[in-house]
């Protein structure tokens, strides 16, 4: 059977050989469609305690080595961001300003505009020809 390889964020670091690693899953709700966050706290084997508390690693499943420590602390090299990275990346990254509208922005505006003067232009040469008609009835 395959093991298990999960991905989370290093809450403690204080004991010898081991660190707390919260997990956090979404899955949805069966019956009202919504996303529920569930977290799960694992106890990680780190053997050399090279594993900082606030980092984001990877554990995989292995044999018990204690009464509650049955996960082991995967090393990655220079592995590409994992999905929670990019999600902590992105809370912490600053704001971008808007960026100021381009000439080609302008331009393509302009014919918009362009159509609703010739619109307004047509109901414009309507309503007075109308109204020339109806002057002609009313000498009549």
């Amino acid at each position: 059977m395959p093991r298990r390889v999960l991905e989370g964020k290093v809450v403690s670091d204080k004991m010898d050989k081991t660190v707390t690693v919260l997990v956090e899953r979404r899955f949805m709700h069966p019956k009202y469609k919504k996303y529920i966050k569930r977290s799960a706290k694992y106890a990680a084997h780190d053997e050399n305690n090279s594993v900082k508390e606030g980092e984001i690693i990877q554990i995989i499943e292995c044999a018990p080595i204690s009464k509650r420590k049955s996960w082991t602390v995967v090393k990655e090299g220079a592995a590409a961001p994992t999905k929670l990275e990019k999600k902590e990346a992105k809370k912490t990254a600053p704001k971008k300003a808007a960026a100021p509208k381009t000439e080609a922005k302008a331009k393509k505006k302009a014919p918009a505009k362009k159509a609703a003067e010739k619109t307004e232009a047509k109901t414009t040469a309507k309503k007075t020809a109308a109204k020339k008609t109806t002057k002609k009835e009313t000498k009549k």
